[in-house]
This record gives C-alpha cells, structure tokens and sequence, in this order.
C-alpha cells in the first residue's frame, strides 16, 4: 500500500517526524533527505537548539525548498527530552495524527522508517528496537554494548515496563498515546527521558510494540553522551521504581482494608 497523496499515511494519518538538533550541521542534510526520499508523504521537523555550527541555517534552507520540512528554532540548548517535548506540542497544535521521534546523526536509519509506520496502524506506540530479535547495532565499542545492554536489563527489572529497549531512542507515537501520558510531568534527558516516555506509556496503558532496526553509530560529529546522562537515568530509573514500588505496596494495603 502507497502513502495517501493528502499527506496522511495509511492507517496511520498524518505524520510528524522530529528531529532534534544540536551542532549537526554535517548530519541534518542527508538524514532530511533520506526520510523524503523512503517517506514521502510525512512532514519533517527539526528541533534546532540554537546550533552555533549553522545547523539551524542549514534546516531553514531545506525547509525553503521543501514544503514538508519546517524548522522549531529554539533559543538555547535545553537537552534531548525538552526538544522532543516542544515538537510534541507542536505537532499538537497543528493536529497530526503521530509523531515520530528520530536522532539527527543518522544513528537511526530513515529506512526502517516505514516498518515503523507499518507497526503503528495496529499500535499506539512502536519503538524501533535494538535489542529484539532480527536488529543490528553495529560499530559500537563493547562498553557501549554493555552500557546499553545492561541499562535496558536494569529499567525493565525496577520499572516492569515490558520492552527490551527502554532507552530506544528511535520510536512512533500516537497522537492518543501522548494524550494519555501525563507528559507534564516528565523533567528527563537523554536517555532516562526515553526510559521515562516507556514508563509513562506502559502506565496508561497503550499498546507497545516493538521492531527491530539497524542502530549504527554516528560517522560524523560528536556524539552528545556523557557520564552525567548515565548518572541521570541510572538516579532517575531508580528513583521511578522506589515511587512505583510504594504507590504498589499502598494500593494492596487499601485493598486489604475492610
């Protein structure tokens, strides 16, 4: 089945994919080009957090010559969670159907773009994993396999969120599913943002689904990890699972109340 010429993708609707930048001008072009060129009929958004490389210059100039690609300039730097929650509420506002999350580095090929949306017409969430059966990461060092790896075990061990990819970065969302995330409440960045965003959804209750990808790491630029990011998730992952263990442990105890 081909896209709908009016710009909504079957069974999906119209859909939104954001791109967060931050100093990505050797990055923003192609990866642009290659979600037009396998997905021609949705609408790309770059979230630039006032790259001092130009990125923010590059996207405009796209978005000049492309009517599907439009550019959220954002004052400063605010981190990875704070871009993708400002596209959400963009793509809100002008009521798109999905949003589609999607790192600017070309780490998260635009060609499982439309398995992803395939995923999506009988899902509320769909994240493109890299750790189910059939995905391939490859050029990662073996501390970042590790990190990944051991990171995801421990999310999905002290939240219960049933996916193997938590810190998945590549992912659908439904319009509905954010409705039903108490997104005013997420503080996160990096990666403990996406583990937050898994937990949020598996709390309300949505349908996730998971596909398999190609995670490749970034050929050009630097990579914006840091030991502060995993300090966050790491506090944060245990702190959510402290929380969610209590409100358990309360709600039994009312149960058992006569």
């Amino acid at each position: 089945m081909t896209e709908a010429a009016d710009g909504g993708h079957p069974g999906v609707g119209r859909v939104l994919v954001v791109i967060p930048t931050y100093n990505e001008a050797d990055n923003v072009t192609d990866v642009v080009a290659r979600v037009r060129r396998v997905a021609p009929a949705v609408d790309v958004l770059v979230a630039d957090d006032n790259s001092p490389d130009g990125t923010g210059a590059l996207a405009e100039a796209l978005a000049g010559t492309d009517p599907r690609v439009h550019v959220l300039h954002r004052p400063r730097k605010e981190g990875l969670g704070a871009a993708y929650l400002a596209g959400f509420a963009w793509a809100r506002q002008r009521g798109y159907d999905a949003v589609v999350e999607m790192d600017a580095d070309g780490s998260h090929a635009p060609e499982d773009l439309p398995a992803l949306l395939r995923a999506a017409r009988d899902a509320d969430v769909v994240i493109g994993s890299r750790w189910t059966r059939g995905a391939r990461v490859t050029n990662w060092p073996l501390r970042r396999l590790l990190l990944s790896r051991g990171g995801n075990l421990y999310a999905r061990l002290a939240l219960g969120v049933p996916v193997s990819d938590a810190t998945g970065g590549y992912r659908v969302y439904r319009a509905a599913a954010l409705q039903a995330m108490e997104l005013r409440s997420v503080r996160s960045q990096g990666y403990s943002f996406q583990v937050e965003l898994s937990r949020l959804a598996h709390r309300a209750g949505v349908r996730i689904v998971e596909v398999p990808i190609t995670f490749a790491e970034r050929e050009r630029g630097a990579s914006k990890m840091s030991p502060l990011i995993v300090a966050e998730a790491l506090w944060r992952i245990t702190t959510w699972g402290l929380r969610d263990r209590r409100v358990r442990r309360t709600r039994r105890g009312h149960r058992r109340w006569p």
